[in-house]
């Protein structure tokens, strides 16, 4: 049992830096850089894209012993389309001003490359409970990430965060932020940030000898 939940602890904390889809995996590039203008935007997709990966997985899960390996890409489109019209219509129904905001990125979770990796590697392959745990993991470290560029962008190029003016930078925005320019910017500090933090480092050697399908391909040996 412990052993299980070790399991099911590290499914749930691996997205949120270790693997985080954003920052580490570099997924989902479009909503990052499109919607991050805001705190509230980054919170808003964040947590509707959680919503869509929670759903989408949990149902991929159960039915993965019953989806046809032939059509399995249209069933999990079906799938998550699905939630995703649900979530579109929670929010246009509740919080109508994040709606708008969000605009077409919202629809675009359909397609989004985090929800289709989870369901393809992991969904598909794992027990439901398992699925439930990555899901919920991926989205905090989607949300976080969104969140933390949304930010840093509206604070210094807006002089703004979460409806509060923010002394001095209010009357001297760095209008730069909030143009795509300044979020590439913004993403590329922060990935590097993270990348220190997790001390990952480049590989010293490139070659054949730490690639796991060396003996199929049969340059094992010629590769230094």
């Amino acid at each position: 049992m412990a052993e299980k939940n070790n399991s099911l602890g590290k499914e749930l904390t691996k997205g949120i830096l270790k693997e985080n889809p954003t920052l580490v995996m570099l997924l989902g590039m479009c909503p990052t850089l499109a919607v991050t203008t805001q705190a509230a935007n980054g919170i808003g997709m964040g947590l509707a894209t959680t919503f869509v990966l929670l759903g989408s997985n949990i149902v991929i899960s159960a039915l993965r012993n019953v989806i046809p390996d032939k059509v399995r890409i249209p069933s999990f489109i079906v799938i998550i389309a699905s939630f995703v019209t649900l979530i579109g219509f929670l929010l246009e129904g509740f919080v109508p001003d994040l709606y708008e905001s969000l605009g077409i990125y919202l629809t675009l979770i359909t397609v989004n490359c985090i929800i289709f990796g989870r369901a393809e590697m992991f969904a598909s392959k794992n027990g439901i409970v398992a699925s439930a745990c990555d899901a919920i993991g991926m989205g905090i470290g989607f949300t976080i990430a969104l969140f933390l560029m949304g930010s840093i962008r509206e604070i210094i190029g807006a002089g703004q965060w979460m409806g509060m003016n923010i002394p001095v930078l209010h009357d001297n925005p760095m209008l730069l932020f909030i143009m795509p320019a300044g979020g590439f910017f913004t993403l590329g500090m922060i990935i590097a940030a993270v990348n220190k933090i997790a001390n990952k480092k480049p590989p010293q050697e490139l070659g054949c000898s730490g690639c796991p399908h060396a003996e199929q391909c049969g340059k094992a040996g010629d590769c230094q």
